[in-house]
């Protein structure tokens, strides 16, 4: 795997924009084409810091989008599953919004039942970045701003987070996060696109390789036990190139609690920051694969249980449940409350840094 963790300069002439829109709370969003020699294109909107498409070719060269959302900036505002966004403070789910830091209790926003989810009501994902493209000769590359104010959706400090599209001619996509605090505070990042190789249908015969032997289970409201269990022996286990549709009935207490697979794998750690291989997945009908790489300890594979077939798709596609799957590179669910999970704390000062590689070919 040639890494591309790092800086990303990017040329001019592979980089254009175009205005997306305006919205309630969005007086200027636009949206970013990075492109490489080959044609191959994605496009990032500066709104959630979102990915709006992926265009890579299949086995006989035919270009398609592989990833699920929306054709408006209305319909990425007020649509259903965080399409292509960037989620923060903090990624997926905290129990009861609450969290005990430095002897101080915080509460959260309370967005999905009692639980905080994805960063509250608006989070990182519904709200206006500042972007602006890097000039340089080493690939296409975006970069995103955004500050939160301290309290906003009840996390403590003013964190200022960046975030780095860089897009290659090895058809590799980096994402890379930045982020620092004036107070201690949690972070979590991560990107939330969903994937269908094959450009349209589901994703059951789609086939899944995760580098993980054990996974998060997790309770009835979807929060962890606390618990780390074995994939061994259980419809759980990737480690072998598995068709996700396979096992995804199985008579399973954890299947059945996600109505599918929406849980969070272990990486094995191999170094601070460094990056480890977590998934492949590969979609037979059309030969298209793609690795994914990341410096985090963990991977949520969702298997798209909750998308409830709203028209609101491109070109009005109703995205029923299983139509895209999603890889989210994180820490684990509810960390500051499991002293036993990998430590998610950023202290004034210090800096938050990780990079997740999505690459792709055809075979």
């Amino acid at each position: 795997m040639a890494s591309s963790f790092g800086t990303h300069l990017a040329s001019q002439q592979l980089i254009r924009r175009s205005r997306f829109g305006s919205g309630e709370h969005t007086p200027k969003i636009e949206q970013y084409f990075l492109s490489n020699k080959h044609g191959d294109e994605v496009v990032v909107t500066n709104f959630g810091a979102t990915i709006i498409s992926i265009k890579v070719p299949d086995r006989d060269g035919r270009r398609g989008d592989i990833v699920l959302g929306h054709d408006t900036l209305e319909d990425y505002e007020h649509g259903h599953g965080y399409m292509g966004a960037t989620i923060g403070r903090y990624a997926n789910r905290i129990a009861n919004g609450q969290f005990c830091l430095n002897g101080i209790e915080h509460q959260l926003t309370r967005n999905a039942g009692r639980q905080h989810l994805h960063g509250g009501k608006r989070g990182f994902s519904h709200v206006p970045w500042r972007a602006w493209p890097l000039v340089g000769d080493h690939g296409c590359s975006l970069r995103l701003r955004y500050r939160s104010n301290d309290g906003e959706e009840g996390y403590p400090g003013n964190l200022n987070v960046y975030v780095t599209f860089a897009f290659n001619d090895n058809r590799e996509l980096t994402i890379e996060y930045e982020a620092t605090t004036d107070k201690d505070t949690i972070v979590n990042l991560t990107n939330h696109s969903y994937f269908n190789l094959q450009g349209s249908g589901d994703i059951l015969d789609h086939e899944l390789t995760l580098a993980a032997e054990y996974f998060v289970p997790v309770n009835p409201d979807m929060i962890p036990t606390g618990g780390i269990k074995p994939v061994e022996g259980t419809p759980f286990d990737f480690r072998q190139r598995t068709r996700i549709g396979s096992r995804i009935d199985c008579a399973n207490g954890q299947l059945r609690l996600a109505g599918g697979y929406d849980h969070t794998w272990v990486i094995e750690p191999s170094g601070e920051n460094t990056l480890r291989h977590a998934a492949n997945l590969y979609d037979p009908s059309t030969g298209r694969h793609m690795e994914v790489w990341t410096t985090e300890p963990g991977i949520q594979f969702y298997s798209g249980n909750h998308l409830n077939g709203a028209a609101d798709g491109k070109q009005g596609t109703s995205y029923e449940p299983s139509s895209g799957l999603c890889l989210e590179t994180q820490h684990f669910p509810d960390s500051p409350n499991h002293g036993n999970f990998p430590n998610t704390v950023l202290k004034a000062g210090h800096t938050y840094n990780s990079a997740t590689i999505y690459k792709f070919s055809a075979f």
